[in-house]
């Protein structure tokens, strides 16, 4: 698969957020190919879009994007990028600022073929909740797309580190403290397939993200072209090779509503 991170800036989490992208990216796209005819323009809910890094991305693809973010700061940005777009892309993103609790307010049930929440359910008070409501909104067979942190590794990034209290420490949580300082949850796989099967989205696929780039400085750079796609084709692979996918940072988790 020819990259797609040309497109995008290394942005201010630098490599290792510009790795995330990329990755969650082919996994996002190998199942949406697998679900629906190719040049099926789909109707995409992304809820906590952020920056809008992927919204625009799936808008590029010819699909239509609705974004959905709480964050003033965070909305600014993606609108301030929409307006670089050519006008066609535009017509095709709507950006709404909100929660992704209220999704019910904003939209009927059923209205998307495919939701993403990336990012987000780490922040949520009530993730189960929250989870249920974006399922109501997919269509039947519409594809449900979760990033979360992965419980089951975070002694990783400290253990690198040579921070062995650290590490000894995150072996018995599910909390960790994100770039910013802010302390959130990070999620078990098994927990939230359970979850997945309960509001009739269950799991159809799961894959790792960031399995050897989690522990680079948090404003690393990118390196030279050919070293960065080396880096992204390993990453691609161990993403979904056993047993490297239980030990990423991330999980990437698809479930497709009943």
């Amino acid at each position: 698969m020819l990259p797609v991170v040309a497109h995008w800036p290394a942005g201010p989490g630098g490599l290792r957020d510009t790795i995330r992208q990329e990755i969650v990216a082919r996994q996002l796209d190998e199942q949406i190919t697998s679900r629906y005819p190719v040049g099926q323009r789909l109707r995409i809910l992304d809820a906590g879009m952020g920056q809008g890094t992927q919204a625009l991305r799936l808008a590029r693809a010819g699909h239509t994007v609705t974004g959905l973010e709480a964050d003033p700061d965070l909305l600014k940005a993606a609108r301030e990028s929409l307006a670089t777009e050519p006008a066609g892309i535009r017509e095709r993103v709507r950006m709404i600022e909100g929660d992704g609790r209220e999704t019910g307010v904003h939209f009927l049930p059923g209205s998307f073929d495919v939701v993403l929440c990336h990012g987000v359910l780490m922040y949520a008070d009530e993730p189960d909740a929250l989870l249920a409501g974006l399922a109501r909104m997919l269509a039947p067979g519409g594809l449900l797309s979760l990033v979360v942190r992965n419980a089951e590794a975070l002694s990783m990034r400290p253990g690198l580190a040579g921070d062995w209290s650290g590490a000894l420490a995150a072996f018995d949580s599910d909390v960790y403290t994100d770039d910013n300082g802010v302390k959130v949850r990070a999620d078990r796989l098994d927990a939230l397939t359970s979850t997945l099967a309960g509001i009739a989205a269950p799991l159809h696929a799961w894959y790792g993200v960031r399995v050897f780039t989690d522990d680079v400085p948090a404003d690393a750079g990118l390196p030279a072209a050919e070293e960065l796609e080396r880096l992204l084709a390993a990453e691609d692979r161990a993403g979904r090779t056993e047993p490297y996918r239980r030990i990423a940072a991330l999980l990437h988790l698809c479930g497709v509503r009943g």
